[in-house]
């Protein structure tokens, strides 16, 4: 058998209810959802459980609802005795995966995202900032055409790299505008504005990345148990100091997923299991490579079920 990573969804995948399932039956995952409500001080789980999705939805609920529901079926996951090779997160779920490295406490984790998710969202003025997904159109082409439109009328940039197909791009509302009507020069299919309360992963975030910075530094840290693959880099991460530093940058620069997956396919890995709410991982690690065995644990039942 080949290498195994763990993998970790971001912002997009919440769904209300997601984790409800093993909070009722298991004892060890409605103890992952009380110490989250015990670190934040409010029910958390409560708005997991019941809703409403408006409320889920805002930034600095859905970071740490996301990684609180991502680590309990991660505590569960792990009676099935299998160990992963290498860990990686998409954005936000990079915290997932350092927590499960050993890096961070839980509860640190928690109180860290929620304070991300405050600092991106208030980072740029409401309506001023935007995404939007290009599908189609090649990487190259796509970022010299963001540096046109940056240059003419305003700052547009990409954020999330995908899969083959599906780049994030990221910015002003303005230059976000430009690539929807200039999209088509580039061979994209189609350019597909997101639902999101700000320019994630762009360099407006910056305001942002200097406040997360003075939180990270007084969060203790330890050195990876397994390696981490940064979205930053690309590349495995152990070490508290550098671990810190990418940490901030990740807030205003790239997610380098398929570059991620493209590495840890390289390194030998052939089995990605995505431990959280939905299957977006899934979808898009298929789409890097079909040959990939691929599974997704977010029900009691796909626990119940796993088997290599």
């Amino acid at each position: 058998m080949g290498k195994v990573a763990f993998v970790f969804p971001g912002q997009g995948a919440q769904a209300v209810g997601m984790g409800k399932d093993i909070y009722e039956s298991d004892a060890a995952a409605k103890t992952v959802f009380d110490r989250a409500d015990s670190a934040l001080g409010y029910s958390l789980s409560s708005l997991i459980f019941e809703g409403p999705d408006a409320e889920l939805k805002i930034t600095y609920h859905t970071q740490p609802a996301l990684l609180t529901t991502s680590i309990a079926y991660l505590e569960l996951f792990k009676a099935k005795g299998l160990q992963p090779d290498f860990l990686a997160g998409h954005s936000l779920g990079e915290y997932s995966a350092l927590v499960a490295a050993g890096v961070l406490s839980f509860e640190d984790a928690v109180r860290t995202v929620r304070a991300r998710g405050e600092f991106m969202e208030q980072a740029v003025p409401s309506g001023q900032g935007a995404m939007a997904a290009v599908l189609g159109g090649e990487r190259q082409a796509l970022q010299q055409l963001c540096e046109a439109v940056t240059a003419e009328v305003g700052v547009v940039e990409l954020a999330n790299l995908n899969c083959p197909g599906q780049i994030v791009i990221s910015g002003s509302k303005e230059g976000v505008q430009g690539i929807v009507e200039r999209g088509k020069e580039i061979g994209a299919k189609r350019v597909i504005p997101l639902e999101v309360s700000g320019p994630f992963h762009s360099s407006l975030m910056k305001p942002a990345s200097e406040r997360l910075s003075d939180v990270l530094s007084a969060v203790p840290m330890q050195t990876a148990s397994v390696p981490v693959v940064a979205n930053v880099t690309a590349r495995p991460v152990q070490e508290p100091e550098s671990i810190r530093e990418l940490l901030v940058e990740q807030v205003h620069s790239s997610v380098l997923w398929e570059d991620s997956v493209a590495w840890l396919i390289e390194q030998g890995v052939d089995t990605f299991v995505e431990i959280g709410s939905g299957t977006v991982l899934a979808g898009l690690i298929k789409k890097i490579d079909k040959s990939l065995k691929i599974y997704s644990i977010n029900s009691k039942e796909a626990l119940d079920q796993f088997q290599l």
